[in-house]
């Protein structure tokens, strides 16, 4: 579930590179397909499903055994990923893979990390076998970022000078594959984070280097860069309120990477300068 996510697709496209099928839900089969390509959705089975119709998630989850799990966050997805685990344990699937957040807690001061923390909890009284992700930072929404960079040659923020874990979506993807194929990675917990933890400050030093051009970060306080979210950027005000909280939570709690992705896959993940440069017309 997520098949149309930026996770989901990732893994989607893993899974295929490795000649395993997959069944891929979602509300808009004929777009997912389209989304795919053939070079993938040769492997991958799309079927229409729902999460707020029970019924067809039972009809989806008919003959399989695991399950990947990652909705779009958002006011709803508490509500919505337990129905999917309840329904998912009475649909015989044994396996869960739950994309979740890297500070999920009960006293998170993150709103969306306390619904993922409730989520988990939900999975761990099920009784079914689990295994949680806990990715930081997508290097894909880096890309968000682009039109300001290009038109203004700025990023603003409100992380003061922390430093941020990254990670590219693909290598997410990666991962949630082998736990989906590797007996020996089912049932545990995974933070999920790429080599180094780069700050704007620097992530701007690297923009500037790439585009041969100043690129300057502007740091905010906190309630500016809410209102310039929701007024520029036109974001629903949860969705400004989440990133004013991560980039909040990054100032009291500096980050700094794991070698988990390393450790799964047998390789260093994808750094965020070879990311950059692989879409720098984007911030031209």
């Amino acid at each position: 579930m997520g098949a149309s996510g930026t996770t989901g697709g990732a893994l989607l496209r893993s899974l295929a590179a490795s000649g395993v099928p997959s069944r891929a839900l979602t509300r808009d089969p004929d777009r997912l397909r389209a989304h795919l390509g053939e070079a993938v959705s040769h492997l991958v089975e799309v079927v229409p499903a729902d999460a707020t119709d029970t019924d067809s998630l039972r009809a989806a989850f008919k003959g399989a055994r695991q399950l990947f799990l990652a909705m779009a966050n958002g006011p709803a997805q508490v509500d919505l990923e337990t129905r999917v685990v309840d329904t998912a344990a009475d649909s015989g699937i044994e396996h869960i893979v739950k994309i979740s957040d890297p500070v999920a807690a009960a006293d998170s001061p993150v709103t969306l990390s306390r619904g993922h923390h409730a989520v988990e909890e939900h999975l761990r009284a099920s009784g079914l076998t689990h295994t949680v992700l806990r990715p930081y930072a997508f290097m894909q929404n880096l890309l968000l970022l682009a039109p300001a960079v290009a038109a203004r040659s700025v990023v603003l923020g409100a992380m003061q000078d922390a430093p941020c874990n990254w990670i590219d979506s693909r290598d997410i993807g990666d991962v949630a594959a082998a736990t989906l194929t590797r007996a020996d990675l089912r049932g545990g917990t995974y933070v999920l984070t790429g080599s180094e933890a780069v700050g704007y400050g620097e992530l701007t030093e690297i923009l500037t280097r790439l585009l041969g051009r100043p690129v300057r970060y502007v740091d905010l306080p906190p309630h500016e860069l809410r209102e310039n979210l929701v007024h520029h950027a036109h974001m629903p005000p949860w969705l400004a309120e989440h990133v004013v909280e991560i980039q909040q939570l990054a100032v009291s709690h500096p980050e700094s990477p794991t070698d988990t992705v390393t450790h799964v896959l047998g390789r260093p993940p994808r750094t965020l300068d070879a990311f950059l440069r692989e879409h720098l017309a984007r911030f031209r």
